[in-house]
């Protein structure tokens, strides 16, 4: 990495010249970053400045072992406003937070900041939380690597226990790099190649844009190409676990979404007895217009793993006809986070499509 100065202040530089366009940031702190910066040099992460999501972040678990490490919190980043539960943009100091490969549309949420940040280079790291996909749509729709964690493996004031800490980064390799910060134990784990995977492009229940489904079938064959998976026959069925999430946030699950929940856990727990990996797109639909979703859950393949606790991660997978990044989605077994990173790492060497726009 280079000297935490240099580093750090390409990075504000980048900040102030961009995020008036993008509305990234809801605050930036230049002097404490610049304070921390020369101590923090010294130490594992050699004073890599990272992001925080929204403004409680940089007291978030995750925020405090990266700093413990030697990254650099630079600002806080931009979450949806009051009323925009569906809409998923962020509100920055500037304006709305615009996806920065298409302003026109979303950067997807709740971690809308976060994605952006990366995707445009301002860092190349930040922190994000994600109860029903809100690490993995942003990165996804914004063409960065994100990660949400198994449940429970890192403190999450979720009561509810569907929402994992994550990360956001410029690439799987240098989240691998973080994340053995801030998971006490961590230890790599390099895939073993090819890694057998099933491929599931709809979950059994998802109704998945054409455009979208053609993008990450076409990165799963560039997977097998290369070597990376090895598809075994089969796929995943689960049942749609909208009411079942929707109940659980709301405190009170019904005992039908108790069953759903439970039908859905024997048939992961049946997959990952004979799979270590499954493939799926991240979203059904790609990123949408700044008035919302209309009736498409854009939550619609990711939130069964919140339900069930599994790690699950967004790849870049490519662009649809339209310029719109999409995300293959990559899920393990609980608890297998470092394997999950290993996979990754291996499949980014194999998916050479451009990671995000760099403006300026």
């Amino acid at each position: 990495m280079a000297p935490a100065p240099e580093t750090l202040e390409a990075a504000l530089a980048r900040i102030d010249r961009l995020d008036p366009g993008l509305c990234a940031f809801t605050e930036v702190w230049p002097q404490d970053a610049r304070a921390r910066a020369e101590a923090a040099s010294r130490l594992p992460l050699a004073g890599l400045p990272f992001a925080v999501k929204g403004r409680s972040g940089i007291r978030s678990y995750t925020a405090r072992r990266l700093i413990a490490a030697g990254g650099v919190p630079v600002g806080a980043t931009s979450v949806p406003g009051p009323g925009t539960s569906w809409q998923t943009w962020g509100q920055g100091t500037h304006g709305r937070t615009v996806n920065p490969w298409r302003p026109d549309r979303t950067p997807g949420g709740s971690s809308a900041g976060s994605a952006v940040a990366v995707a445009a280079g301002m860092v190349d790291l930040a922190t994000g939380s994600d109860g029903a996909g809100s690490v993995r749509i942003p990165a996804a729709w914004c063409g960065v690597f994100g990660m949400r964690t198994t449940g429970g493996l890192l403190p999450s004031p979720d009561r509810t226990g569907l929402a994992s800490p994550g990360l956001l980064a410029s690439s799987a390799e240098l989240a691998e790099a973080c994340l053995r910060h801030v998971v006490d134990g961590y230890a790599p784990r390099p895939a073993r190649l090819p890694v057998p995977a099933v491929h599931s492009p709809d979950l059994g229940f998802a109704s998945v844009d054409p455009d979208v489904a053609d993008v990450t079938r076409r990165a799963v064959g560039r997977l097998v190409e290369a070597g990376v998976v090895r598809l075994v026959p089969g796929s995943c069925e689960l049942l749609d676990p909208a009411d079942a999430w929707l109940a659980v946030r709301a405190g009170g699950p019904a005992r039908s979404a108790e069953r759903l929940r439970a039908a859905n856990d024997r048939t992961l727990d049946a997959l990952f007895a004979r799979t270590p990996l499954l493939l799926t797109p991240v979203t059904p639909n790609r990123p949408h217009g700044h008035e919302g979703p209309g009736d498409v859950y854009s939550t619609a393949l990711t939130w069964a793993f919140n339900l069930s606790g599994h790690p699950a991660a967004s790849l870049p997978a490519g662009f649809t006809k339209d310029g719109c990044p999409v995300g293959l989605q990559l899920v393990t077994d609980r608890g297998t986070d470092a394997a999950l990173l290993g996979i990754a790492c291996a499949a980014e060497r194999a998916l050479p499509a451009r990671r995000a726009p760099r403006p300026g």
